[in-house]
């Protein structure tokens, strides 16, 4: 009997039913249609290829900038018993040509291969006389200059294809991409007519924070610590933030690595390796780390730094969670992360093959895209409304499953004290920042103050009895409802807008909601209420399998399979199969063993 996509489902992947999406782009490209899917980090990109694989005759090519991720993939693939390789510049020459040379043999069914590698003409021979009936393209928006991670080799794919002998279905995906992205995907790659997969950006098990601490430091130790034996993931917006980070970590007794672009690839790939298989809980990194990162049970990322637009932290804050499972994403914000934003907007390396015109209009996108993004950590609406609303998304008024939503607020009227502000950035000539601003209308007597003689303004000392973080925090709710607008890189200043002067006539009244207080998070995790013993005692037996496979633990099985496992109780074959994320190859290999526990557990019980 011939298989179909169900049973490739089933006996690979352990699956019964497909994600939204995934069925969609498997149809096509099985009926010889090109494909754009753009799918969210964890949706299930990787099946939409892999299943079509198994059922084409040729083999896939899947082209790819992600070392981490090639090498992640096909360790779960040849667990899954599926013929896989990956052919980039982490093999040895020795390696790379045997592995070459079993490819040209028709050894493999699918490999993973980076896109400089299209260039080589000893790839280029092999592709050349290869049955390649699938190309799947992934993290496709990196062919566009219009996206945030836009490389040059991508433009030289289609050019790779339009080489061989017969043109093969391509499959491009992508987790976040604009209409401008999704232009050049269908262009530069050369797609005819391609089905275009689309699903919810919404990632329901996560769970959305934005917080303002006093003191950044302090408040990591301590969420961090809130997390003690789980696997997150620290961001920083420099590389000497990153040093900075994780030796204060480490110095706290938390088992932490770092990552950036100042280590050199050894130490890069030792450090990732090292977070990847479990040796270290936590990865302080820069924005140079994760992009393809497999690693599925990632349960907290936190952002030291805000990044510089909501494509970035859609993207970053998404590597949480990849299992399905719940996990947080939490975002440490201060103005000073806003000043840094801008220095990197305007000192970016230029890209040449950009007019002068095109230049400052990717500047100006920018700063866009970072206003976006600090009304993202300033607004007190729905945390998740806000991104899904950014990205086109239906949204409800309320997800219940964020910080904004766990927090009561109060409206109220602050149109005097908007007067007060806006006056004073007029009166002193709108070449001030936030701090400054503050400053005179407190009173404060700087030497700044007193040798600009801002001292001598009437607006000065005129909110002297109102705390800076209350006069500051008004600020920012006249900047999200645009009464004020910061203008400049490096140390903005502040500047009225024409909405502001009916509010100084006394003709509009200006409101703002103010946070009353936070309801406690409270979180579903149903395996931690019930057979949390269980839970452990498989982890256990997992990671004795990862160390003798030389794999990570989650390619065994992933967090959210240990967790059916505890719901479910198999102690049959049948029973086990039904397990999410179980296959036929997987029963055979690990089975026994891990029933053997639940039996254990079940007689105690």
């Amino acid at each position: 009997m011939t298989a179909d996509k169900y049973d490739i489902l089933k006996q690979y992947f352990g699956y019964t039913s497909f994600r939204e999406g995934q069925e969609q782009a498997v149809d096509a490209l099985l009926a010889g249609q090109d494909v754009l899917g753009i799918m969210p980090t964890g949706a299930g990109k990787s099946l939409c290829y892999q299943i079509p694989t198994l059922l084409l005759d040729g083999i896939t090519l899947v082209i790819s900038p992600l070392i981490s991720l090639m090498k992640d993939q096909v360790n779960a693939l040849v667990q899954q018993g599926v013929s896989a390789a990956y052919l980039n510049r982490s093999l040895t020459e020795a390696q790379y040509h045997k592995a070459l040379a079993n490819a040209a043999n028709g050894q493999y069914k699918i490999i993973y291969v980076a896109p400089e590698r299209l260039e080589s003409a000893s790839f280029l021979r092999f592709a050349l006389h290869a049955d390649i009936s699938l190309v799947a393209v992934d993290e496709a928006h990196c062919v566009s200059q219009w996206g945030q991670d836009f490389r040059p080799s991508y433009l030289n794919i289609n050019k790779f294809i339009a080489r061989l002998h017969d043109r093969p279905i391509i499959g491009a995906f992508t987790a976040t991409a604009t209409d401008e992205v999704k232009s050049d995907i269908v262009r530069l790659l050369n797609l005819h007519h391609p089905a275009v997969v689309t699903t919810g950006f919404d990632r329901p098990n996560l769970f959305f924070s934005v917080m303002k601490p006093k003191n950044k430091s302090e408040t990591l130790l301590k969420l961090i610590r809130e997390r003690s034996n789980q696997s997150g993931v620290v961001y920083c917006s420099t590389r000497k933030k990153v040093e900075e980070v994780c030796e204060l970590l480490n110095r706290s007794g938390v088992q932490a690595t770092r990552y950036h672009a100042g280590l050199d690839d050894a130490e890069r790939a030792g450090n990732q390796d090292d977070f990847v298989y479990d040796r270290k809980s936590v990865m302080v990194a820069t924005n140079a780390f994760g992009m393809g990162i497999d690693k599925s049970d990632v349960r907290f990322v936190i952002h030291y730094n805000m990044p510089k637009n909501i494509e970035s932290y859609y993207q970053e804050a998404g590597r949480a969670g990849r299992d399905g499972e719940e996990a947080d994403c939490i975002l440490l914000y201060s103005k000073a992360d806003v000043s840094t934003c801008r220095y990197f907007i305007e000192n970016t390396e230029d890209n040449e093959s950009l007019s002068p015109e095109q230049r400052e209009f990717f500047k100006k996108r920018e700063e866009e895209r970072l206003k976006q993004m600090v009304l993202y950590c300033t607004t007190g609406t729905c945390l998740r409304g806000y991104m899904l609303k950014y990205f086109g998304d239906a949204h409800k008024k309320s997800c219940g499953k964020c910080s904004n939503c766990l927090t009561e607020f109060e409206t109220v009227d602050v149109t005097v004290e908007a007067q007060k502000i806006l006056s004073c950035i007029i009166r002193t000539g709108q070449n001030y920042g936030a701090k400054m601003v503050t400053d005179v209308l407190r009173g404060v007597p700087s030497e700044r103050i007193q040798r600009a003689r801002l001292d001598r303004q009437s607006t000065f000392g005129i909110m002297k009895d109102v705390r800076a973080f209350e006069i500051q925090y008004i600020i920012e709710k006249l900047e999200e409802q645009e009464y004020i607008q910061s203008v400049g890189a490096g140390k903005p200043v502040l500047r009225v807008t024409e909405l502001s002067y009916p509010v100084l006539r006394g003709n509009a009244d200006v409101k703002i909601r103010k946070a009353r207080q936070q309801k406690s998070k409270t979180v579903d995790r149903e395996i931690k209420a019930v057979n949390s013993e269980l839970f452990e005692a498989l982890k256990v037996v997992r990671l004795y399998y990862a160390k003798k496979k030389g794999v990570p633990a989650f390619v065994i099985f992933s967090d959210a399979a240990l967790t059916d496992m505890c719901r479910v109780m198999p102690t049959t074959d049948q029973q086990f199969l039904s397990v999410s994320g179980v296959g036929r190859n997987k029963l055979e290999q690990y089975g026994e063993a891990f029933m053997r526990v639940i039996r254990e557990y079940d007689k105690k019980a």
